[in-house]
């Protein structure tokens, strides 16, 4: 990148500008964190803006554009920003998480600088700070095909984001001083869309508008804390066309289940009478359901939407079979000219295989969660920067969990410490996740998309292999699980770095049901991955080292 001219700077929104170099363009982006007064449920509380917007400013980026934001932390505590689904290739450095980063102190700013690199799609990005998730600092974060690279459908008139929350009116420090005491969250106080709630007194402005007899495209993702979230447009069907970076078979859906973390992009023709008409989100699984509502209006609209409301759907198994639907597009290409179906993952060998069991314990007062009986705690000097300074043994230890956990683990007593998986490079794994537990879980893996190639009820056997989708699973960032159930996901660990594998319920993640999980290269080369960068905070026990030897070709 030294020494590349800027031939030419362009503003952009959200405090972004475009450099055009000899390389892939870049985006700058100036970002100020700060508190603020918001109203989203009718009631003033705090929450985190970035640049005073609430939902933080939209990431509208290409395939293998770099992206450079200067992130200044103005509230009055320690705040990382993660890039949900972007992959970090060789650059776990950018990944934005306790693991891998030292947080940005109040009054101090970082400047992140990644590359989406050969991927696509709608993701979201969010902080992973104590539990500032829970009152802001989320927007989406898209990344466009490549004009030369064919896309399975035609443009669309216009690319809309939906941010769907579950939402507490507490703030943030009252929500972790629960968390920290031994009491789990309540149930959420309301649902948000894009931070609002439309009241239905004919006041409420649109969030999007549609000119009749055009399609348009919605990238919708749950960045909430806890609840599935139910999605519908009245009068409208959604047709399914991608999700987190893979195009998939356009099924047309009247309602979707947006699972905790999840993202989906849908398109919707404005072929009904021109009026206005509510998109919907409602909590699912859930005794009391919370609803959402928010205007979209025809451009020659006369009249208002109606109060009838579309139904949601009812149960898990409905949802399960939804699931099932969702197939891999073998024949449309993503970020590169190649077929999706030309990576055949149904014919590569296992291995290895881990089963994550997730469990909970209130022992002694005090509540955490875990996998496999270790419940995870970030220790001072993030394990990243700790293993490159070559001191990981004074921070943690590798595989303190089996990859077979015994048969009671679920009840099994849970310790508190680092939990790092040592996985090889380049080798393809299976995941299992198992949940004996009565309430629905999701779970997302830094670093890279994976198959998510079963999800059943029960509990995994070898077996169960048999039922594998081989062939056109969907490749992706973030998997459910349903209660009492598991789920299988198979994957290459070819990105070397620091990876965190985390429950998206973010009380769950906060009190340790998540892992790390180290990718090393043996060759230690620049081939598969970048030095650590000249700004990196450090912190803990590195900060007054000397550098290690930086990796060469």
């Amino acid at each position: 990148m030294a020494g590349a001219m800027i031939i030419a700077l362009l503003c952009l929104s959200a405090g972004a500008m475009l450099g055009v170099r000899g390389e892939d363009p870049y985006l700058f982006f100036t970002w100020n964190v700060t508190y603020g007064t918001r109203s989203p449920l009718g009631v003033p509380q705090q929450v985190i803006l970035i640049n005073d917007q609430f939902p933080g400013p939209n990431i509208n980026s290409t395939s293998n554009n770099n992206i450079v934001i200067n992130v200044f932390n103005n509230i009055d505590e320690p705040f990382l920003l993660t890039w949900s689904g972007v992959q970090q290739r060789k650059n776990s450095w950018q990944d934005g998480v306790l693991g891998t980063n030292c947080p940005i102190l109040p009054g101090t700013n970082f400047t992140y600088h990644f590359q989406v690199k050969d991927q696509i799609g709608s993701y979201f990005y969010y902080p992973t700070t104590g539990m500032h998730r829970a009152v802001g600092g989320f927007g989406g974060l898209r990344i466009n095909s490549r004009l030369l690279i064919p896309v399975p459908y035609a443009d669309p008139e216009d690319d809309y984001t939906v941010v769907l929350n579950d939402w507490h009116t507490k703030t943030h420090t009252a929500l972790q001083k629960l968390l920290d005491g031994g009491r789990s969250l309540a149930r959420p106080d309301g649902v948000l869309i894009n931070g609002k709630n439309a009241k239905g007194d004919g006041k409420d402005e649109p969030l999007f508008t549609m000119k009749p007899g055009k399609t348009y495209k919605y990238r919708i993702c749950n960045a909430g804390l806890k609840n599935t979230l139910n999605f519908r447009i009245q009068g409208h069907t959604m047709k399914l066309v991608e999700m987190e970076g893979s195009h998939v078979v356009q099924n047309v859906y009247e309602s979707l289940d947006v699972h905790v973390g999840q993202c989906f992009s849908v398109l919707v023709t404005s072929n009904q009478a021109p009026k206005d008409y509510y998109m919907v989100a409602s909590t699912r699984f859930s005794k009391q359901v919370l609803t959402a509502k928010g205007i979209i209006r025809y451009t020659n609209g006369k009249g208002p939407a109606s109060p009838e409301l579309p139904e949601a759907p009812v149960g898990w198994a409905w949802s399960l079979n939804q699931f099932r639907s969702f197939r891999w597009n073998l024949t449309a290409s993503a970020a590169r000219p190649n077929p999706q179906g030309s990576y055949h993952y149904g014919s590569i060998n296992i291995t290895r295989t881990i089963k994550l069991v997730n469990s909970a314990s209130r022992e002694g007062g005090k509540l955490r969660y875990a996998f496999n009986g270790v419940s995870h705690v970030n220790p001072e000097t993030p394990l990243k920067i700790a293993e490159y300074y070559g001191i990981a043994d004074k921070v943690f230890k590798y595989d303190t969990i089996q990859d077979s956990p015994q048969a009671d683990i679920a009840h099994a007593k849970i310790v508190s410490q680092p939990n790092v998986l040592n996985l090889t490079f380049r080798n393809f794994v299976e995941i299992i996740f198992e949940n004996h537990e009565k309430s629905m879980q999701s779970y997302h893996l830094d670093g890279y998309s994976f198959f998510a190639v079963a999800v059943e009820p029960g509990t995994w056997t070898p077996e169960k292999r048999k039922h594998y989708n081989l062939l056109d699973a969907v490749s992706r960032t973030t998997v459910q699980v349903f209660p009492k159930s598991w789920a299988a996901i198979l994957l290459t660990f070819d990105n070397a770095g620091m990876w965190n594998i985390r429950s998206e319920m973010w009380e769950r993640a906060y009190l340790g049901q998540q892992l790390y999980a180290s990718v090393l290269s043996p060759a230690r080369s620049l081939r598969d991955e970048y030095n650590i960068p000249d700004n990196t905070l450090l912190c803990g026990l590195v900060k007054d080292l000397p550098k290690p030897k930086p990796y060469s070709i």
